[in-house]
């Protein structure tokens, strides 16, 4: 195990002169419940035996949260424990032999005041760093505490993350901004405090503005549209409409617009994995909408990955026609779809005719659609969308969710240009999905922002046309030249 710049946002450090009305293990799981994304144990007065017995304790409690664990200095503990690693300081034993002691996979952290100790302690292999004091602190009164030029110097000269620590609470965390840290170390701030959920709640927020992760992330895998309607561009457009960062793995090229599609080639499976690997490798996506696949090789590579990487907040939309005519999907990629990425998905989102297609029947009712979501949602974890918007003279929507169905009304926009509509709604549910709402207060959310768009009618190209993704931005400027 490893540790990544990520895991470094809320380093929390603990130890037993803590404790007050709660029990040790009740404390440091309410900072694992509020948000803390490294744990270190740091017991200095504590018997082998003891230490011990409470270090296995924590690890099984870190690794319920899926937390990195590491023992301050005693690296025989850390060994017996099967902790993720240890933290050591420039005093302590030699990097490379507790490397010898641990393994390669553990994790080695290192306190460093200077440029020459980062580089040095890099050098001989360490995984991360601990910079400080950054802040006067009253565990360590002697430290006199870096400058922020000094710190920013130490992260510019080394590749691997470094954690500020030394006084860090909510009053001053917002001074390292710029420094280049890639989290902060927080004792008092987390342990010393009533609410320890809630100051960590905090910490996380601030630590993450402040290294400048508050911003989230989707990742559209889908075709490009040359004509920019649907797909890759699309998705894109609706992703920086309502304020989050988009990115992309290109499954096809098609040469499309609103009159049709006209061709179509497809992105080698192995290339669209590589995408995904550079994505997820460097900025983990916060959700993941998946629209055109076009084949089974490139549907397994995906599923393939993101079970990998542990994807979450994934969203199918079974692109299987556009809808200035066309097919986009080959018969055998209909099967692999249901097979591979239906169960990965938190919501799948077919139209009235995929889901003809998917389940084999006609869909005239609202009846109808309640059975076809039923049959679709069959053994899947996740939840169905049905669109009915082809249904009648409504806009009618059915998600089936946990055995329930849940209905949102539309009225329907009179509005031949539509191009690009299922792509635009799967890319906003992720994006709310991402933002932190629930699947049901996504969809409604997302279903008020397609209805917006298709209301500005936008009317360009010679057939069905493009919706006007960026309403709510030039709507925002317009409120604020009044």
């Amino acid at each position: 195990m490893k540790c990544k710049k990520e895991d470094m946002q809320l380093y929390a450090v603990t130890d037993r002169t803590w404790v007050g009305e709660k029990t040790f293990k009740e404390q440091v799981e309410e900072s694992l419940e509020g948000g803390i994304t490294f744990l270190q144990l740091r017991e200095k007065h504590l018997a082998e035996e003891e230490f011990f017995k409470e270090a296995v304790e924590i690890r099984q409690l870190a690794a319920k949260y899926k937390v990195p664990f590491v023992i301050n200095d005693n690296v025989e503990i850390a060994r017996k424990a099967q902790a993720d690693g240890v933290h050591i300081g420039q005093k302590d034993m030699g990097i490379r032999e507790a490397r010898k002691i641990l393994g390669p996979d553990k994790i080695i952290g290192v306190s460093c005041r200077t440029v020459e100790d980062a580089k040095k302690a890099e050098a001989l292999g360490a995984d991360y760093l601990g910079v400080g004091a950054v802040f006067g602190t009253s565990t360590k009164k002697d430290a006199k505490p870096i400058t922020r030029e000094e710190l920013r110097t130490i992260c510019r000269a080394v590749s691997i993350p470094v954690v500020a620590i030394g006084g860090v609470k909510e009053s001053n965390l917002k001074e390292l901004k710029g420094s280049g840290v890639s989290g902060v170390a927080v004792i008092s701030g987390i342990y010393g405090q009533k609410n320890i959920k809630e100051a960590c709640r905090r910490l996380r927020e601030l630590s993450e503005e402040m290294t400048g992760r508050s911003m989230k992330k989707v990742l559209s895998i889908a075709g490009s549209d040359s004509s920019g309607g649907a797909g890759i561009q699309a998705d894109i457009k609706t992703i920086a409409a309502h304020g989050l960062y988009a990115m992309t793995a290109i499954t096809a090229l098609t040469a499309q617009n609103t009159t049709g599609v006209y061709g179509i080639q497809s992105v080698p499976p192995e290339f669209v994995a590589k995408q995904l690997d550079c994505v997820f490798q460097d900025i983990c996506p916060d959700a993941v909408k998946i629209g055109m696949v076009s084949d089974s090789q490139i549907i397994h590579a995906i599923a393939e990955k993101l079970r990998g990487y542990e994807a979450k907040n994934i969203v199918v939309d079974p692109v299987m026609s556009a809808t200035s005519g066309g097919t986009l999907m080959q018969k055998e990629a209909e099967k692999a779809i249901k097979a591979e990425l239906f169960p990965l998905a938190d919501v799948v989102t077919p139209n009235l005719l995929e889901a003809e297609i998917l389940t084999g029947m006609n869909i005239k009712t609202e009846e109808n659609m309640e059975k076809a979501a039923q049959i679709i949602g069959n053994g899947i974890k996740g939840a169905v969308l049905l669109k009915g918007g082809h249904l009648n003279d409504r806009a009618d929507d059915l998600l089936y969710i946990d055995g329930k169905f849940i209905w949102y009304s539309g009225e329907k926009v009179e509005n031949p240009n539509t191009h690009g509509t299922g792509c635009t709604l799967s890319s906003a549910i992720a994006c709310n999905l991402a933002a932190g709402f629930d699947v049901p207060e996504s969809v409604r959310r997302a279903k008020a922002y397609i209805t917006g768009a298709l209301w500005e009618q936008l009317n360009l190209g010679k057939g069905s046309g493009p919706l006007d993704h960026m309403y709510v931005l030039r709507r925002e400027r317009q409120e604020e030249n009044y």
